[in-house]
């Protein structure tokens, strides 16, 4: 029952997303010991606590990331994508004009 609940308040916590992996496998071999845990067990427990964290890792990115583009959008401003289709359509132009120029003053 202890374990449970430890196993629960640790996946609720936030920070879990920002352990690296070895911080977690250390904090998962104490907690493991702590409560006495067979090896087996104890493997288990710090790959849920592995996957866990990676799944709080991906949902977090996954916020912010939808979080910035909301905030772009809000903001209008212009992506990186939309600015290099920009600069490629601006080249294009300017060789044109070029083009242009040089036939008219040939002729």
């Amino acid at each position: 029952m202890l374990f449970e609940t430890l196993k629960k308040t640790l996946y609720a916590g936030v920070g879990l997303a920002f352990l690296t992996r070895d911080k977690i496998e250390e904090l998962g071999k104490r907690v493991a010991d702590e409560t006495r845990l067979s090896e087996a067990d104890g493997k288990k427990f710090i790959d849920e606590i592995l996957k866990k964290s990676e799944d709080a890792k991906n949902a977090f990115e996954k916020a912010v990331n939808a979080g910035v583009t909301a905030a772009m959008e809000k903001l209008d401003l212009p992506r990186r994508g939309d600015m290099k289709t920009l600069e490629a359509r601006i080249k294009t132009l300017e060789e044109r004009v070029r083009a242009l120029e040089i036939r008219n003053t040939g002729s």
